[in-house]
């Protein structure tokens, strides 16, 4: 059991880094901007906590996709992944 929510957990957090750097390229595309530097733009402006919450979007497909299949411990890792997200979105948010 332990082992099928650490599956999860890894699962969400790799979709939600995927997620964010699907979200930088699609705005730095839109922006003509550099990878790097909509990064640090949206680093310096404080507002980061908007990329990572919308980087949490594909644990989305994630957790349905492992309740489809019925691996429910494995989709109890992503949720747990996806609150961790949340909860540095807030921190990030509010420091």
């Amino acid at each position: 059991m332990k082992k099928e929510i650490g599956i999860g957990f890894v699962t969400g957090i790799i979709f939600n880094l995927i997620g964010i750097v699907i979200c930088l390229f699609i705005i730095s595309k839109m922006k003509d901007m550099s990878f790097e530097n909509t990064y640090l733009f949206y680093k310096g402006t404080g507002n980061l906590w908007m990329i990572i919450t919308l980087g949490a979007l594909p644990n989305l497909a994630a957790f349905f996709g492992f309740l489809r299949i019925n691996r429910d411990y494995r989709a109890r890792g992503v949720l747990l992944a996806t609150f961790l997200t949340a909860i540095t979105a807030y921190i990030i948010y509010f420091i």
